[in-house]
């Protein structure tokens, strides 16, 4: 098992790359193939407050990839070729398929100037309140208020709250913390708790949630490429497991009936919210096979099995880490080494 610890985490993957093993243990360990997941693409930034740093990569890094994928003979693959790979027999060659999270402007600004170039197909899956600016990208406005205060107050529990936070470690210690105090509430009282803070620090939130997410306008150049599917990712891309399910299945219903009139074309591919294990649960994987759709990505790692032994509506991707530039490290995670399952447990199958 990986180490918690990301540098130990490398350093073990880089080993593992070195000592042959995942090329030698053979097919069986790598599946069918491995949906990657990316979130922001745009040129590093000179800053030493990067609390998403782990989110981002550099066009130059996206760029390595396609082309070492290509080296390396995988297939690039669209999300419906996932899915149908996914039930049938095991293809010889295995595939990857390039998914990006969050509908960010730097999508079609950095992103698809590289993979148009490249000629591949990729899936955004998207939040269909931020094109209309009506989203709350919560977790960059509180990146934003930390980055320029010294010192921070707000209110959490009833209670007023003050934190220190001239260090650049103060700040990743606040940023944590109340990003997993934020993450835990109810949309409402996140969306009051973020405005609360955002008024008391001039940051705007509204303005800034534009700024960062692609408009309808961007969003019809994409969609005009063949090689670009669409997938939902609900309304408001909030932690499904923070609403009442009446609530969860109207985002996920609405979202897709939302994208499809705007795209007027079948959405079929869902990703959960955050998709790690917090943010969603078993109910909501039926919630996506009963809304309609063919498939419902996680953030869960692991690899997509052949012959249905991958759940369509909870497939696992690999959330790539931005601070890593290694290929060396991405070929053994896409080789199935790291997420392999040990008997007698199972492939892990949701997130948030």
């Amino acid at each position: 098992m990986p180490s918690d610890n990301p540098f130990l985490t490398r350093l073990q993957l880089e080993l593992a790359y070195f000592s042959g093993v995942p090329w030698l243990r053979g097919r069986g360990a790598g599946g069918a193939g491995a949906i990657l997941r990316f979130e922001r693409v745009r040129p590093r930034r000179p800053t030493r407050f990067e609390p998403l740093r782990s989110c981002e990569i550099t066009p130059k890094f996206l760029d390595r990839t396609i082309r070492a994928l290509k080296r390396w003979k995988y297939d690039i693959v669209s999300m419906d070729e996932v899915v149908r790979r996914a039930v049938t027999l095991a293809s010889r060659r295995r595939f990857v398929c390039l998914t990006f999270d969050g509908g960010y402007k730097d999508v079609i600004t950095s992103a698809y100037p590289v993979l148009s170039r490249h000629g591949v197909p990729f899936t955004v899956y998207l939040p269909t309140a931020f094109p209309d600016g009506l989203g709350e990208a919560w977790w960059l406005a509180l990146e934003a208020v930390i980055a320029r205060e010294n010192r921070l107050s707000l209110v959490m529990d009833r209670k007023e709250l003050r934190f220190d936070i001239r260090q650049t470690p103060e700040k990743y210690q606040l940023y944590e913390f109340l990003g997993d105090w934020m993450r835990r509430l109810p949309p409402s009282d996140l969306s009051a708790a973020i405005k609360d803070l955002c008024s008391r620090y001039s940051v705007d939130l509204a303005a800034l949630t534009r700024q960062v997410s692609m408009d309808w306008d961007d969003l019809t150049k994409l969609a005009a490429d063949p090689l670009v599917t669409f997938g939902s990712a609900t309304v408001n891309y909030p932690v499904l497991s923070n609403l009442k399910n009446a609530v969860a299945l109207r985002e996920l219903t609405m979202g897709k009936a939302v994208a499809e009139a705007a795209f007027r074309r079948d959405v079929r591919h869902f990703a959960y919210p955050f998709g790690d294990r917090a943010a969603f649960q078993r109910l909501h994987v039926m919630m996506a096979a009963e809304a309609g759709f063919t498939s419902a990505a996680s953030a869960i790692p692991g690899i997509v099995e052949a012959e249905g032994r991958t759940n369509v509506h909870a497939l696992p991707r690999i959330a790539w880490d931005g601070r890593q530039r290694s290929l060396r490290v991405m070929r053994v995670m896409l080789s199935g080494f790291t997420f392999a399952p040990v008997q007698p447990t199972r492939t892990a199958a949701a997130r948030a």
